[in-house]
């Protein structure tokens, strides 16, 4: 019995500190279109010599919450992202799940959430990043990977001018 009252007070001080924390989170909407909100991204990301970063989730998923908070609190992934990045959270819920252009990039749902899709400015899929592959194990996101990442797959990553033969 000692036991039971035990792990019922664990979990009753955990359960706030969860539903806390993700009460806070608001980075999808549902009710989006989400394909005019991606061609107003890639317009976007045109003009300003960038590519499109699609992060698919959705407000109930922790590991979605950790990875923007992850990228926005480091200053330099928070630049990276910033300088060769058009930042769209595609919604992925009951309430939409975008089928539609889940079907046309490929089913990325495959590998879980978030998922990452990097468009180039032209809005056609480059990339598609499983998160999975960017953790740390530990609850969190591995800083070296997750810079990698935007970096690989930034616009000047792209650049010929990058590979010219010396």
């Amino acid at each position: 019995m000692k036991n039971v009252i035990v792990l019922f007070g664990i979990l009753l001080t955990s359960t706030p500190m969860f539903s806390q924390d993700m009460t806070k989170f608001k980075l999808y909407r549902p009710e989006e279109k989400a394909e005019q909100e991606i061609a107003k991204a890639t317009r976007e990301a045109k003009e300003e010599r960038k590519h499109v970063l699609v992060q698919i989730g959705g407000n109930w998923c922790i590991w979605c919450a950790r990875f923007h908070d992850f990228v926005s609190t480091d200053s330099k992934i928070d630049s990276i992202v910033k300088a060769g990045y058009i930042v769209y959270h595609m919604n992925y819920s009951k309430e939409n799940y975008n089928a539609k252009l889940l079907t046309k990039y490929g089913y990325p749902q495959r590998f879980g959430f978030p998922v990452f899709l990097v468009l180039d400015e032209d809005g056609k899929l480059i990339h598609t990043q499983n998160s999975w592959y960017l953790e740390d194990g530990n609850k969190s996101y591995d800083r070296d990977k997750v810079i990698a990442f935007f970096t690989d797959w930034s616009p000047s990553a792209f650049d010929p001018k990058q590979y010219k033969e010396q």
